[in-house]
């Protein structure tokens, strides 16, 4: 039996009732990073980028992850591909933990089937190789088309599917614009045939007609090949276009998860409802325009977050309760789920 084919059975064997269609479940996942101080770099504290995250992910579907700058977002995505080493939790990848894996069966099982597009094509390519020598690297890592005619037949083909000419393969990165970069980018996460793609504020650095054109192929190469997707972004409207579901994070956690029309039309979290009214509406005639919602204060730190609801010293809402008491993420309609003391019952 294929690697690839060992950790499929494995996911099988492990998850006998999960359900076929899930690809990806984090589970209670932490990124907690160590605060040094003093000239001995003693540690005085911890930075909870990620606390406690919980979702899935569906085989060819889209999950959004949105909040403000500094809530966790690419911390999470980089933790879940172990970028970074993750604090606690589980990260099931076809129903078997990778999060505690070490890197000699991560490498050759995990890295093929996850691949992260990324925020920055300047900083993610290096500026020392051709085109076609960056897109041959992971083919040569994992021992991939073995001759060097197939590796070039499969930079073509993949050149043809992020829409760049063949002619440039033996171009460098500082001849392309900011959008072929980007579709550089994806073209690498996709070398190795991944199932599931992650992408990082993908288009955050692109013009407007330029982040359209990314999105399209982002969609168009998740309907030809199934990928399933993570896409971060701060962006509101462009994970409304893109995602299947939306998770909202706010300080290292989240705080609402949903089917994105529903959290669009009904937003249920206090602070969903501050980011969704932050949107500009175009008002047409005898329609509604959602109120602005102004928040008061800064996001606190992660590295000392408020007690009780993380949302409480901001949140317009405020109860006695949510002052001392961490409110459950529970299920509050079919399908959405929130972590907001204004549903359900009080847990005392």
């Amino acid at each position: 039996m294929s690697e690839i084919g060992l950790i499929h059975s494995l996911g099988t064997e492990e998850t006998a009732g999960r359900p076929r269609d899930t690809l990806l479940e984090v589970k209670n996942l932490q990124m907690h990073f160590p605060v040094k101080t003093g000239v001995l770099q003693r540690v005085t504290g911890q930075v909870k980028a990620v606390d406690g995250v919980s979702f899935t992910v569906k085989k060819g579907k889209t999950i959004g992850i949105v909040g403000e700058s500094g809530c966790g977002k690419s911390t999470m995505g980089r933790s879940i591909i172990r970028l970074y080493e993750p604090t606690g939790g589980e990260i099931l990848y076809n129903g078997k933990d990778i999060a505690g894996l070490p890197e000699k069966q991560l490498h050759p099982l995990i890295r093929r089937e996850i691949q992260m597009v990324f925020q920055d094509p300047n900083a993610s390519l290096n500026p020392r190789k051709s085109l076609g020598s960056a897109l041959a690297e992971p083919m040569k890592a994992h021992n991939l088309y073995g001759s060097r005619q197939k590796r070039v037949e499969r930079i073509e083909e993949l050149l043809d599917l992020v829409g760049l000419h063949r002619s440039v393969i033996n171009n460098y990165p500082h001849e392309f614009s900011g959008g072929q970069r980007q579709r550089i980018g994806i073209a690498r996460a996709l070398v190795l045939n991944p199932e599931l793609v992650i992408a990082d504020e993908a288009v955050s650095a692109l013009d407007v007609s330029v982040q359209a054109q990314i999105i399209n192929l982002l969609e168009d190469l998740q309907e030809k090949l199934g990928l399933t997707y993570i896409f971060i972004s701060h962006d509101l409207s462009v994970v409304r276009h893109i995602s299947d579901r939306v998770g909202v994070m706010y300080l290292g956690k989240l705080v609402e998860l949903s089917d994105k029309e529903a959290l669009y039309e009904e937003p249920l979290h206090p602070y969903t409802q501050a980011l969704l009214s932050a949107i500009p509406v175009i008002k047409k005639d005898g329609a509604e325009v959602r109120e602005r919602i102004v928040l008061k204060g800064d996001l606190p730190s992660p590295s000392s977050p408020p007690p009780g609801c993380i949302f409480h010293t901001r949140c317009p809402y405020k109860m006695p309760m949510c002052e001392t008491v961490v409110p459950d993420f529970r299920e509050a309609a079919p399908g959405r789920q929130v972590a907001c003391h204004l549903y359900g019952e009080p847990p005392f």
